[in-house]
């Protein structure tokens, strides 16, 4: 007898069960995205996966994400997971030719993880379990029809002097039209249940069909609250460019016509609103800097807008809070949470809101539509929570939010900082006078003054933009008469309370990053 598992005749047939495998592959996912669309469109399994992933990644991986991928961190989880997809598959297969039913037991055992991601979702769907649980069984009959033909090819073909039977062909033909046609037809059922799914929603025209309400008030924009200089950062961020940090592996949909806030826990009275309720209480227009905690020095996840809102603080009192209470645990649709000390969003003096809309228009699908939280002075994880749809009056000693027990701290005010926008490191600036520009913030403090040292000479200070208010950034400026050669620029803010922004440089986790932005820019002659 042959042996057909052994030299060039059998790493060939190895290869055609790893192509096997990723077939099978590719119709588990594409009968699951299919079932999705048309049971629970919330449970696409390798969505399910990578939520999950991102779930209980360390704290050090998802900060290297960030700062190395940026908005596009999602992209690359979701491209990596397609990859590991197409691996599994392919060991899956190679494992249903040699060793029997191993293979088939790897695409169970896949679909069992996956059915595991999705149930264990906040917010799922009751029939979550199906998209999974039907892919994974039509993925493991193909592998088991495929292998049977690959076997039956196999051992009719023979190898060496050995000559093919008649009916090797003919199982060779059956191997590859099965293979073709059942990886063709889950591709074009997957996309098409995925871009099915997403336009039924149609939620970007619902969006762009939005009224927004006239506001009572409007935010005054002072002379001189922006600077002529080029290079540097814009008073308002325009929404394309605003910073996306969130745990949303997709943007969730979230329809304003079935929309609901309850507000419960510590409460006298369990309030429930819809967003007519919200725009009937009547908005007004605020001018918010936002900050991301993982927000490097000199980096940009920090961005400045124009918000219409309601106070939380307006609809907490519609509840009643009792005595006692220290914290707002938020929830997302999608079961996000942030705690933000009570405090912060009851306090008179301060502009915490539930935004319907950004920079004049309603709130980007990306950034919260129909409803997120803006919270002055707190960094983004503990107070704007995006598509939010419960706020619950707890303590912090009974309930911890999302990141809490990954690292971070549980209430945490954003360190007052400033960065330089231009000059920028890696661009060479030719000699002369030169413009130093870029942003300083402190929120809900404001910003007294920046003052800027080249190569560790004295401290100049540099002239300010006028201040919208104490909750968004300034612009600063300062003329350099650049020598040719290499030269640090340091910049240091100093807040309206007179403290001095910190040198030393601290870390992300546990509250945010600290320390002077100090470029190295190449003048030439």
């Amino acid at each position: 007898m042959a042996r057909h598992g052994s030299g060039i005749e059998g790493k060939r047939f190895i290869a055609w069960a790893a192509l096997m495998g990723v077939a099978s592959g590719a119709v588990f996912l594409g009968v699951a995205e299919l079932i999705a669309c048309l049971f629970a469109r919330t449970a696409s399994p390798i969505l399910a996966v990578g939520s999950f992933v991102i779930d209980i990644v360390p704290q050090p991986l998802k900060e290297f994400a960030i700062a190395t991928f940026g908005e596009d961190d999602k992209v690359v989880l979701l491209g990596s997971l397609g990859l590991a997809v197409v691996i599994a598959s392919a060991l899956g297969g190679g494992l249903q030719l040699i060793r029997p039913p191993l293979g088939v037991a790897v695409v169970l055992l896949a679909g069992a993880l996956a059915t595991a991601a999705t149930v264990t979702r906040t917010g799922g769907s009751p029939l979550g379990f199906l998209p999974p649980v039907v892919g994974a069984i039509a993925g493991a009959v193909l592998l088991l029809i495929l292998a049977r033909r690959l076997r039956a090819w196999r051992d009719g073909a023979g190898t060496g002097s050995q000559r093919s039977t008649p009916g090797s062909a003919v199982d060779r033909r059956q191997f590859f039209l099965i293979a073709g046609i059942s990886s063709v037809a889950a591709i074009a059922v997957g996309v098409g249940a995925r871009v099915t799914s997403a336009a039924t929603a149609s939620l970007e025209a619902i969006r762009d069909a939005l009224q927004l309400p006239t506001p009572n008030s409007t935010v005054t924009i002072p002379d001189g609250a922006e600077l002529d200089v080029e290079g540097v950062s814009p008073l308002f961020t325009p929404n394309e460019d605003f910073y996306r940090v969130d745990t949303a592996l997709t943007v969730p949909e979230v329809d304003p016509e079935t929309w609901t806030l309850v507000i419960d826990g510590m409460v006298d009275e369990r309030v429930e609103l819809t967003f007519q309720d919200l725009l009937d209480m009547g908005v007004d227009e605020y001018a918010i800097t936002l900050t991301c905690v993982s927000n490097e020095v000199g980096g940009g996840l920090v961005g400045n807008a124009k918000w219409l809102g309601v106070p939380i603080r307006d609809v907490l009192a519609m509840a009643g809070v009792q005595d006692g209470a220290d914290m707002v645990l938020s929830t997302s649709v999608d079961g996000y949470t942030a705690s933000t000390p009570l405090e912060a969003v009851t306090d008179e003096n301060r502009d915490a809101i539930l935004a319907i809309a950004m920079n004049g228009e309603p709130l980007p699908l990306e950034h919260g539509f129909p409803v997120r939280m803006v919270v002055p002075g707190l960094y983004g994880y503990v107070s704007a929570t995006k598509w939010v749809t419960e706020l619950t009056v707890t303590t912090f000693a009974d309930d911890e939010a999302y990141w809490t027990p990954r690292g971070y701290s549980a209430e945490a005010p954003i360190k007052f900082s400033s960065r330089v926008d231009t000059p920028k490191s890696g661009t060479p600036v030719t000699a002369g006078t030169v413009p130093i520009a870029g942003m300083a913030w402190a929120q809900t403090v404001g910003i007294d003054r920046v003052e800027v040292s080249i190569d560790d000479g004295d401290w100049q200070q540099a002239t300010l933009s006028t201040a919208v208010n104490d909750d968004t950034w300034v612009q600063w400026f300062l003329e350099w008469q650049a020598e040719p050669g290499t030269h640090y620029i340091a910049v240091r803010a100093v807040n309206k309370a007179g403290e001095t922004q910190i040198e030393e440089r601290a870390p992300i986790a546990p509250d945010g990053s600290a320390g002077w932005h100090r470029p190295l820019i190449t003048v030439t002659g």
